[in-house]
């Protein structure tokens, strides 16, 4: 990943380096007598404990290593490098093996089990939750087209997502889906499927724990531009996909960002009533189409 501006990122990688110089000088050990011993260049100690360069499982080993640390110091310092990894995956590290369903389970982790407020932000896909398994299947078939992923486990990664809409069915639970009008107009995958998933978006925007609310393409903006899309779990994490990579923020400031930015877009949205006019006005204009 280029150098990221994510503060969440650069705070985690700042923690985790700090705590390996605390282990390096509790050893006694200056940077060069750190970096002859490891057989690794000054520079290399520098950066990591200053979190300009990340840290691998290999590093925090060699630190642990080198400095003596217990098993259980080891450890924790191990669960806090896993942790810095989980901001930022990049695709490309994941490899072409790793199939769609094992993908989408080690981004998601047990996430669903514990969200109580889930509020999306969409600019370019209908949102996962509200798809059809059809729509849902052309998305991840493009997506393993796109990534070269060998395992063809597409059919897996449905029914996995699928069985995810559940949670739209749970009491206690609020999902908020804001989409640009756009969305509902785009024909990725042909008018009959998207005929079938507009349809679908009607039937799913009358469940009592979904809020659907649509930005009108003519809708004064007040200088609102469309963002980049995202999730946000709770008030704890932000979610990004990105063309290379998944980012996740969990930084306090850039959270409450993210819902400032939400809450400003969905003061321009249509809901309720208005918001299905539009789905219906944009299955029109599949009907009427050539």
């Amino acid at each position: 990943m280029p150098a990221s501006s994510s503060s969440s990122l650069q705070a985690a990688r700042q923690r985790l380096g700090s705590q390996l110089r605390e282990l390096r000088l509790s050893a006694g050990l200056s940077g060069r007598e750190f970096a002859a011993a490891a057989g690794c260049q000054p520079a290399k100690v520098s950066q990591i404990e200053k979190g300009t360069r990340s840290a691998s499982v290999a590093d925090v080993k060699l630190w642990c290593r080198v400095c003596t640390a217990s098993a259980q110091r080891t450890e924790e310092l191990l669960a806090e490098q896993a942790a810095v990894a989980r901001l930022w995956i990049s695709f490309r590290d994941l490899g072409r093996k790793t199939g769609l369903n094992a993908t989408q389970k080690l981004l998601s982790g047990d996430m669903w089990e514990r969200v109580q407020l889930y509020r999306g932000y969409q600019t370019k896909v209908i949102p996962g939750l509200l798809q059809t398994e059809s729509y849902m299947t052309a998305v991840m078939t493009g997506v393993r087209r796109e990534r070269g992923t060998e395992t063809d486990d597409v059919a897996e990664a449905v029914a996995e997502r699928i069985g995810r809409q559940g949670y739209l069915l749970q009491p206690g639970r609020q999902f908020v889906f804001l989409m640009e009008e756009p969305v509902l107009r785009f024909r990725p995958y042909g008018a009959v499927l998207q005929r079938d998933q507009l349809t679908h978006l009607l039937t799913a925007a009358r469940l009592p724990s979904v809020q659907l609310a649509v930005i009108p393409l003519d809708a004064d903006r007040r200088g609102l531009r469309p963002r980049e899309s995202f999730d946000i779990t709770d008030s704890s994490l932000v979610t990004i996909e990105m063309l290379t990579g998944f980012l996740s923020l969990t930084h306090p400031e850039e959270i409450a960002t993210y819902v400032t930015a939400f809450d400003q877009l969905l003061s321009i949205a249509a809901r309720g009533s208005a918001a299905r006019a539009l789905i219906r006005e944009a299955i029109t204009a599949l009907d009427d189409s050539p």
